[in-house]
């Protein structure tokens, strides 16, 4: 059965992106066929891969909107055989908008990904830094999703909000979304506050936090600028090791709630 994640959390720069590059990479080159879907109008997770977003001629929002099928937008992804993507643009930001009074708006992805899923081992959804309709959009046609978490102040703050936006869906789209892990990020061994966090977040959720911690990482933040995920940019990188590790640890199924 697919399974389909989507790396959400309403603060931005915690490291969705990075995440949801990254880990669908890791899928891949551990011979998962895995479809990243780009569902943030920055586009950052298609540029970060290598694909020039000026030169599509559909996107996204052209499947969103019922304008294009699946089949018509999906692209391949150079030098990683079992990946491929739903490239995003800017113009995906009118989506809001242009679907409000759509009577069936938080299931559009849903919809459009059904005739591909099946192919599929894992389908990751990169969303943006907001609760926006395209967030909803992408947790009522996830199974689950991945809390990035940066250990940094006021970490936690927001993360209740999130969590019930999680319950609402749940009862009003998607009665089997659950959560499937907390991902700390940007973790720095040199600060206390870091490993503060880290203990805070092991204290209120236990299990839910994955044992695999992405570090703050120099090389993790240039790859995006040249088109790769870490694990091409700089296979040896602890921020590639860390991306293989919790690719190991998505493929174990490891409990949710």
């Amino acid at each position: 059965m697919t399974k389909i994640i989507c790396i959400v959390n309403q603060k931005g720069g915690v490291g969705k992106t990075t995440t949801s590059v990254n880990l669908s990479a890791a899928l891949a080159i551990y011979e998962k066929k895995t479809l990243l879907v780009d569902c943030d109008p920055q586009a950052n997770a298609t540029t970060g891969l290598g694909i020039e977003k000026n030169n599509l001629d559909l996107t996204l929002y052209h499947g969103l909107i019922g304008q294009a099928g699946v089949d018509e937008i999906m692209v391949g992804v150079s030098k990683i055989e079992n990946l491929n993507v739903l490239p995003s643009r800017v113009e995906l930001i009118g989506f809001d908008i242009e679907m409000i009074k759509h009577p069936d708006r938080e299931t559009a992805l849903k919809r459009l990904i059904k005739p591909v899923a099946s192919y599929f081992d894992y389908i990751i959804i990169d969303c943006p830094p907001s609760l926006s309709l395209l967030t909803v959009n992408a947790m009522t046609a996830a199974n689950s999703i991945l809390i990035p978490l940066q250990c940094e102040f006021y970490a936690l703050e927001g993360l209740s909000q999130l969590l019930k936006t999680v319950d609402r869906i749940r009862h009003a789209l998607n009665n089997s979304l659950e959560i499937k892990g907390i991902l700390l990020t940007m973790f720095d061994k040199r600060t206390n506050l870091s490993y503060q966090v880290a203990e805070d977040a092991k204290g209120h959720f236990n299990d839910l936090v994955f044992q695999t911690i992405v570090p703050r990482s120099i090389r993790l933040s240039e790859s995006p600028s040249f088109g790769k995920p870490i694990l091409l940019y700089d296979a040896a990188s602890v921020g590639s090791k860390s991306y293989f590790a919790l690719a190991r640890e998505v493929m174990k199924d490891r409990k949710s709630s």
